[in-house]
């Protein structure tokens, strides 16, 4: 059994304004419509013996996850059925790689033994050769049940600063690699300066680090109680007391916040990869990128005689003595006169302008949003919940209007407001509406109002999207003013 572990928890504030904190950078949207989580789960579902899939991923990322799992028509279902097992971990918040891959082996390890391969990957990576991958994966599956700790390389094709680099042996693995097409790795080494890398590429010992592991479970445990124990142990108390649901295919594990705060936030590198004697190292060629900038972006299409690239919508923007610029509009049209070297990235509530040279500091944007309190750096226009989305299309002193769309048989949960009270209008199928004591059916063209203090549920009964135009009038219109009686996802 290879059991994959999707680690999806960067927020990826470099591809601001598209990754936001409770939209991150596993959600982007490709050219051909996929996501980069979804590309990352077909990839791990195109594997051997893979009957389960083990994501890690924070609380309010679970549902909007699954969807994305679900919309790739992979069957989803138990172990030993020809369908794949979803399994999650959810984190109340984000403490680093350690944390996820010591409780993603504490918990496979209890469901199916010690000798349960686990492959560990990224939900944010592309890997454009899958033929290559596979091949590297059963390499690495073949080393790691020998007791290794296996780590894949990629070898580089430039002198890149950015990445983590791993030096190997080349001589090395017919022996110590038992013929796997492992190597030992001697050491990890953090990014280096642009004339270092340029030594490690003429070198041929060095590969960059891709962030993809590959071991048993035992093995690893045993790895981090030489190396990590109190790490270990922190997270084993975050188990204890943690909620476990299961049910149609899936099931999930939410980590106790109070408990989970006490776990060391450090990446798996520095916790154990760098300081274990037991790492081997499977150098490969799979078309791998991190995608860390909106130029590793940009470099995933095809650019124009004039050097642009324009995708989603963009397809649309008007340019006229325009050369080597990334455009990307998710609505509007772009237009641009006489610029060069630029990335215009452009989302309902946001712009972002960056000469193509500084995309790495896109992330300070985000920073300064944050110091400023300003919204846009955690959430889009549009927010994703269970039973569907809603998209605020206005908001001013004491008013709020929003468009919300129920998916068919979801239902909001069953709550009351103290601040404010609702309009709703339903523009489009139809909306089950409880409403204190009384329960009615309200059809397209058809309001309820809502009082404030009054109980009041939605559920869409039919089988198109409910879509309906919600106005909130009150002194708070704030997303925490919600008491929850009952709720269909667990949100009570």
């Amino acid at each position: 059994m290879l059991i994959p572990v999707i680690m999806s928890g960067g927020a990826g504030p470099r591809l601001w304004p598209v990754s936001r904190e409770a939209h991150p950078k596993p959600f982007i949207k490709l050219a051909d419509g996929q996501s980069l989580l979804q590309k990352a789960y077909l990839r791990a579902a195109s594997l051997p013996g893979v009957e389960e899939i083990l994501t890690v991923t924070q609380r309010e990322n679970y549902f909007k996850t699954e969807d994305e799992y679900r919309a790739t028509a992979k069957p989803v279902g138990t172990a030993g059925s020809g369908k794949i097992r979803h399994q999650y971990i959810l984190e109340p918040f984000g403490r680093n790689t350690a944390a996820a891959v010591a409780s993603a082996v504490l918990v496979i390890a209890a469901r199916h033994g010690d000798q349960a391969c686990m492959l560990v990957l990224s939900a944010d990576h592309i890997v454009t050769d899958l033929p290559a991958f596979q091949k590297a994966c059963a390499c690495a599956q073949a080393a790691a049940m020998t007791g290794r700790l296996v780590t894949f390389g990629i070898r580089p094709s430039s002198p890149e600063s950015g990445y983590g680099y791993i030096e190997f042996d080349p001589s090395a693995e017919s022996g110590a690699g038992g013929g796997t097409g492992a190597y030992p790795a001697l050491r990890f080494v953090e990014k280096p300066s642009p004339e270092i890398a340029r030594q490690y590429l003429a070198s041929g010992r060095y590969l960059w680090n891709a962030g993809m592991f590959c071991f048993t479970a035992g093995t690893m445990l045993a790895e981090f109680r030489r190396h990590a124990p109190e790490l270990l142990d922190a997270v084993q108390q975050t188990l204890a007391s943690s909620v476990a649901t299961e049910g149609d295919g899936l099931a999930a594990l939410a980590l106790d916040g109070t408990s989970f705060a006490n776990v060391p936030d450090i990446s798996i590198d520095y916790a154990v990869m760098e300081k274990s004697g037991n790492v081997m190292v499977v150098p490969c060629e799979i078309g791998w990128s991190d995608i860390g900038s909106w130029s590793a972006l940009a470099g995933l299409q095809e650019p124009d005689a004039q050097g642009n690239r324009l995708d989603g919508k963009s397809n649309g923007a008007i340019l006229e003595n325009v050369a080597n610029c990334y455009i990307r509009s998710s609505e509007r049209i772009v237009g641009a006169v006489g610029v060069a070297d630029l990335v215009i990235v452009d989302t309902p509530d946001a712009l972002l302008v960056a000469h193509r040279d500084h995309v790495q500091d896109v992330r300070k944007i985000v920073d300064r949003l944050k110091v400023a309190g300003n919204e846009t750096y955690k959430h889009h226009r549009t927010t994703h919940r269970p039973w569907g989305t809603y998209t605020i299309l206005e908001e001013g002193s004491r008013y709020k209007i929003k468009r919300i769309v129920v998916k068919p048989n979801a239902s909001l949960s069953l709550q009351k407001h103290h601040h404010r009270s609702e309009h709703w209008v339903v523009v489009s199928g139809s909306a089950l509406v409880v409403n204190g004591d009384q329960e009615t059916l309200v059809r397209s063209n058809e309001s309820a109002y809502i009082p404030i203090g009054a109980k009041h549920r939605l559920v869409n009964p039919g089988v198109i999207d409910c879509v309906m135009i919600e106005v909130q009038v009150g002194d708070y219109l704030g997303e925490d003013d919600i008491v929850r009686f009952d709720d269909t996802y667990g949100r009570s």
